[in-house]
């Protein structure tokens, strides 16, 4: 019975580490920008609720999910602060991240520990999203297409000067698409992710890109 109860305070301990503040602000090691494929979300039932994102006449392909702070094992999270996020900096940010509750959201876990104020950690974010070129095949593609992770890495890294092979990683959810994530060094310029964070790339040997819609 003992050795139960501390199984289930151990896997309680794990599911709330998501939420546990750690780290000081200012005190990180890279950033990983986070693009989510919007396609696949508004594929999923979430997304079929989402009117701002899926159902607008806008259609997205690479959306910001975020860009966050890094250790070379582990992240930042959650670090101390007094700002509060003004209602005008998080409709400025609804362009390249359709979701008033995600801006709120990686602001509150990711961006205060980039140690810069909100609006300059939103600003910085929006440079590093536009600074990544989407290869020519993942702009606004009319049609599923099924390919390896590593392809879609490599069209990244052909269409980016300079950007290292490991700088990317592939996610998927199942055998689909969900994001691309980049590493970038503090001066914004593209730099090997960590090994931590390159084992999170898809196992499957293809995956399905689903269209613009």
């Amino acid at each position: 019975m003992r050795i139960f109860a501390i199984a289930i305070l151990t896997i309680s301990l794990f599911a709330d580490d998501r939420n546990v503040p750690r780290g000081t602000a200012g005190e990180f090691d890279y950033y990983l920008l986070a693009l989510s494929w919007s396609p696949q979300y508004c594929s999923s039932p979430a997304g079929e609720r989402d009117r701002m994102q899926c159902a607008g006449s806008r259609q997205y392909n690479f959306v910001l999910h975020g860009l966050w702070p890094q250790y070379n094992s582990g992240s930042p999270q959650y670090c101390a602060t007094s700002q509060r996020l003004s209602n005008a900096l998080v409709d400025k940010m609804l362009d390249i991240m359709p979701s008033p509750r995600l801006v709120r959201h990686e602001w509150d876990r990711h961006g205060v520990c980039a140690g810069f104020s909100a609006t300059e950690y939103f600003a910085k974010a929006r440079t590093a999203f536009t600074s990544i070129k989407i290869p020519q095949t993942m702009q606004s593609p009319r049609n599923a297409r099924t390919v390896a992770p590593a392809k879609i890495r490599d069209e990244f890294v052909a269409a980016n000067a300079g950007m290292p092979k490991d700088a990317v990683t592939v996610r998927c959810t199942g055998r689909f698409l969900s994001e691309v994530r980049v590493c970038l060094d503090k001066n914004g310029k593209t730099r090997s992710c960590s090994p931590e964070v390159q084992r999170q790339n898809c196992r499957t040997s293809e995956i399905i890109v689903q269209p613009v819609r």
